[in-house]
């Protein structure tokens, strides 16, 4: 039987600071990036709560929002074995259900279905989802971990802590949407991930669902990334360009 201390690491819970310059020690990388493919990367598909909520967001979610959350998925495991091998412990399942629905809540209904900004709509949702919506249901720990860590993910900063799961799947966002961090990837991994999972316009895809939310809902959370700053780093993202 897992001890609790096991179940906190498995689905991300350990206590990290929300910094990301802290956690990668003022560096650019903790070790450089060696050259990993997409095929070199398990997807827990044999998980029968992951491949429920990946058969839904493939439904739910536009065509670049999906796979953007993939080329999440992809970087954030890329980045965890190679940056941070002594959170390897952690779930791929919960990081797979966590890249899947982080942006759930930004798709057209789910904008105006609620006044509350994306990210936390979109933790509740994925809440609901694993705990009443998949069979088997997801346990407290892992719906929560996941639900905590999709609220938090554009919650960006300089103070306090932050879950791991959260801080890596922030590493890996920003990764994809503005080109954070650069040389924690290296460029055979995101090029094959961009490959698997083509762009297909993503960055003004996701700086239109910014603008639109910020529209909808003036107080939205995206807004203290910046109104003006946050989508235009997202169109700025020279480290993307090129790709289809």
């Amino acid at each position: 039987m897992s001890s609790s201390h096991d179940t906190m690491a498995l689905h991300g819970w350990t206590a990290v600071p929300v910094d990301a310059k802290a956690i990668l020690g003022g560096r650019s990388y903790i070790n450089k990036p060696e050259p990993l493919l997409a095929k070199d990367i398990p997807f827990p598909s044999n998980d029968p709560i992951v491949a429920q909520i990946h058969a839904y967001a493939k439904e739910k979610l536009p065509l670049q929002t999906f796979n953007h959350s993939m080329r999440v998925y992809y970087f954030a495991m890329a980045i965890l074995h190679q940056q941070f091998p002594s959170h390897s412990t952690l779930s791929p399942s919960t990081l797979a259900l966590t890249s899947l629905l982080h942006d759930i809540g930004t798709t057209p209904s789910d904008l105006r279905a609620t006044q509350l900004s994306f990210e936390f709509y979109g933790g509740i949702l994925a809440l609901s989802l694993l705990w009443s919506e998949t069979s088997p249901s997801a346990s407290q720990s892992q719906a929560e971990a996941v639900a905590e860590a999709i609220i938090r993910h554009q919650d960006m900063g300089t103070t306090g802590k932050i879950t791991f799961l959260g801080q890596l799947v922030q590493l890996a966002t920003l990764y994809d949407n503005t080109g954070g961090n650069p040389e924690l990837v290296s460029k055979e991994t995101r090029d094959d991930v961009n490959r698997e999972f083509p762009r297909g316009g993503w960055e003004g895809c996701f700086a239109r669902t910014i603008g639109e939310e910020i529209g909808l809902k003036p107080w939205a959370h995206t807004t203290h990334l910046g109104e003006e700053e946050f989508p235009r780093s997202v169109l700025g993202n020279d480290l993307m360009r090129g790709y289809p």
